[in-house]
């Protein structure tokens, strides 16, 4: 039987070397952190799934800037495939509508931190993008 796949995009916002992640307030990975995002809707670019989500979940208007990653996981009930962008905020002040706390942090910061496990791939390439 072939493995659900489930499509996500994830927003990279940085601003003075730090990165902001949410911490995700349901489900089984409870208070672990992620970069947010969501899953893409029928028709929908992964741009504008990105714009959209961004928008239901922290009330702030962004631009998508450029690709950085494709990440791909296998979880016990689906294989996931997260497309991260790095993003502006056009408009907004980051209010948190669906997570339980956020933070920006720093590169010596990301590999201390309790990331979702398909996140914590993207510890490298976000420290990249830090030191630029």
């Amino acid at each position: 039987m072939e493995r659900k796949r489930v499509e996500v995009v994830a927003a990279i916002l940085i601003h003075n070397h730090k990165v902001f992640i949410a911490q995700r307030g349901y489900g089984t990975f409870r208070s672990f952190y992620e970069l947010p995002g969501g899953k893409c809707e029928q028709g929908e670019t992964r741009e504008e799934a990105l714009e959209r989500e961004i928008r239901e979940e922290l009330d702030t208007e962004i631009s998508v800037d450029e690709f950085v990653t494709t990440i791909e996981y296998d979880y016990p009930d689906f294989h996931l495939v997260m497309h991260c962008y790095r993003c502006s905020i056009q408009k907004g002040q980051l209010t948190l509508l669906e997570h339980t706390d956020a933070k920006w942090v720093g590169k010596e910061e990301l590999a201390d931190l309790n990331w979702l496990p398909a996140d914590v791939q993207l510890i490298e390439p976000l420290g990249k993008l830090l030191e630029r």
